[in-house]
């Protein structure tokens, strides 16, 4: 084929010393040796017959079946996403309907399919002369199939137009509709339709047929370069051949992984192994340096963030022999991630697949999404860590720069001898001990309280079971030790509790070593003592606990109970947090060291406010009925 050369530089904008070069470059080896157009994959290995079909077998093996016992319908749908092989099964199966095997092998009856692309024929005036051309019948072989490709796009006009054709074809005629989005077409047509949903082809079958192409073509193509181009792919198998040209003719005849991921712009596994190996090794300086890098190599951060949590995914799909089939990648990258993931928790994969979770989420809307990504990753080097660090004996064992959090001191072990009598020393005033205990005669204590006031008293408590009988106070309480055995931090809403119950048995202990007054008293009394502490409180400024108390009269339950009886359960524990002072300060007055505090929830007590004009209105009728009756009079509204 002759093309002038003044043609191609007016329309190409090329000069023509460019072109006089690429054709003596072109013609170098022999006179008569002429480019050869090329063939994209998606055409030239399209498949011929339906066991060339990818990753479609159920619907194959159907359609199959449907010819041979010739049940076949005359209208059919095919839907199912792009580049599944919808208009490829269309073709196979108009072109076996005819044959009878008397025609030639090469023979396609190209006469008999008729392909309508409903994208752009998509008026009355297109499936009128469609329907015009259905009557003929067909001049060679026994069916006409009319293969209307995106019929989604039809108008609603030409739907009801073709409704008729449809529903009652001639014999001769066979219509296939493929479409992507099933969901636009009207129902009328999808009830007069055979329908067949095309599935996504896994990265799997994917990547097999692509190592069939690649072994025609004699290139040397990796596996896991072959699996990336799978799952770039996306399910869609004409995509996936057209990315493998693109790698083709980028790498040539050795196809590897490095090159797929540079030429598809996408991270390579490595990163993600690295960036796991990291984040395990709490290394977070040298995590966002890392994270840095990628920035340089032109990736954003919400690319980097969504491929590390699909690198969890598949490290937690690894720990289970049930799941690993679930692991789409080829063998090398299988072994990489069986070994990573023995060295990964399922707690905090599960961790660090919320964070990713949420930094995916929260991206697009963040104004600083780079510091959103590396805020993520620190979290993420942050899982476990404290934990890690509290599993130390000792301080002295202690990473240098390691600042040991509260819940550190939960797991030291019990005092030796040489301590005890430390404390002793220090807190002899205290505590009114001293002696030397021996080492046979030490309680255990499991954990030491982090409290000054907790210590000295836990000590108190473990000398004086080294005593003997006579020698210990006949009043002294044992401090109970059940509130010091949670890991709680020093400043949680827990440990404030843990410490005013000490304090009060503190307190208690104290008065317990001398005989207590017991006076009795009335009822009056005691309201007209709650009254008075009340309006201390008030004076205060402790007007939540004032207003709880004051919700019920307080009343006598048993000679030396107090009963009150509050609304709600935030109420009862509010006065129980509190009730120390209160009890402290009634026993003072009524001069009896026997008085307790009985607390009951009753919700019918609540008092009920009235916000809306219709509950005002209502209460006012109930204090005055007659107020109803001046509504009526004057015909009132609210």
């Amino acid at each position: 084929m002759l093309i002038k050369i003044n043609d191609i530089a007016h329309y190409q904008s090329i000069s023509k010393t460019a072109i006089f070069i690429f054709v003596e470059q072109v013609t170098r080896n022999s006179k008569d040796t002429y480019l050869e157009p090329f063939i994209v994959s998606a055409r030239k290995y399209r498949p011929q017959t339906f066991e060339d079909v990818v990753g479609q077998e159920a619907i194959t093996r159907t359609l199959l079946n449907a010819i041979e016992s010739n049940h076949l319908a005359q209208a059919l749908l095919f839907c199912g996403p792009r580049g599944v092989g919808k208009t490829t099964c269309a073709r196979i199966l108009a072109k076996q309907i005819n044959q009878d095997g008397s025609e030639r092998e090469e023979e396609d009856f190209a006469f008999n399919i008729f392909e309508l692309d409903a994208a752009s024929n998509n008026s009355v005036d297109d499936i009128r002369n469609l329907i015009d051309q259905v009557r003929i019948p067909p001049q060679v072989g026994k069916y006409k199939v009319y293969i209307i490709d995106e019929v989604h796009m039809l108008s609603q006009s030409a739907f009801n137009a073709f409704l008729k054709t449809l529903e009652e074809p001639p014999k001769h005629a066979i219509f296939i509709l493929a479409t992507t989005e099933k969901h636009k077409i009207i129902p009328t047509i999808l009830s007069r339709c055979q329908i067949f949903d095309f599935r996504r082809i896994t990265v799997r079958d994917a990547a097999n047929y692509l190592k069939n192409i690649a072994e025609r073509q004699g290139i040397q193509a990796e596996e896991d370069a072959l699996h990336i181009i799978a799952q770039k792919a996306d399910g869609a198998m004409r995509d996936a051949l057209s990315i493998f040209d693109r790698v083709v003719s980028f790498s040539g005849k050795q196809l590897t992984r490095k090159a797929v991921t540079e030429n598809l712009n996408v991270l390579d596994y490595d990163t993600y192994f690295e960036a796991t190996d990291l984040i395990l090794q709490h290394q977070i300086p040298q995590l966002l340096v890392l994270l840095n890098s990628t920035l340089a190599l032109g990736f954003d951060g919400h690319h980097f963030i969504i491929g590390l949590a699909s690198h969890f995914r598949d490290l937690m799909v690894c720990k289970h022999q049930d799941t690993i089939d679930l692991l789409e990648v080829g063998e090398v990258a299988k072994k990489h991630y069986q070994e990573q993931s023995q060295k990964t928790s399922g707690s905090f994969l599960l961790k660090a697949l919320d964070i990713a979770n949420n930094c995916d989420l929260n991206y697009k809307a963040s104004k600083n999404q780079r510091l959103l990504v590396e805020l993520a990753l620190m979290k993420m080097a942050s899982i476990d860590f404290e934990k890690k660090k509290s599993e130390f004996t000792g301080v002295n064992q202690s990473p240098i720069g390691f600042i040991a959090p509260a819940s550190f001191y939960n797991q030291v072990p019990a005092p030796v001898p040489d301590t005890l009598k430390r404390i002793g020393e220090v807190h002899s005033k205290d505590a009114s001990i001293d002696f030397e205990p021996s080492a046979s005669s030490v309680e255990t204590v499991e954990q030491v309280p982090l409290d000054h006031d907790v210590e000295i008293a836990t000590a108190r408590t473990v000398l004086s079971s080294a005593m003997p009988v006579s020698d210990k106070p006949k009043a002294l309480k044992k401090i109970d030790l059940k509130t010091t055995g949670k890991r709680i931090s020093g400043l949680s809403l827990s440990s404030l509790k843990a410490k005013k119950e000490h304090h009060l048995n503190k307190k208690e202990e104290s008065t317990e070593e001398g005989e207590l007054p017991k006076d009795a008293f009335t009822e009056k009394e005691m309201q007209g003592h709650w009254e008075d502490f009340v309006q201390k409180l008030d004076g205060e400024g402790r007007k939540i606990l004032a207003s709880s108390l004051m919700t019920d009269t307080p009343k006598l339950f048993d000679e030396n109970t107090i009963w009150i009886e509050l609304p709600n359960d935030t109420m009862k524990k509010e006065v129980e947090r509190e009730q120390y002072d209160l009890m402290l300060y009634l026993r003072q007055q009524l001069n009896n060291h026997s008085v307790n505090l009985r607390i009951t929830v009753n919700e019918r007590t609540a008092k009920k406010f009235a916000f809306t004009p219709e509950e005002k209105y209502q209460k006012l009728r109930e204090k005055n009925p007659a107020i109803d009756l001046l509504r009526k009079e004057f015909d009132l509204d609210f």
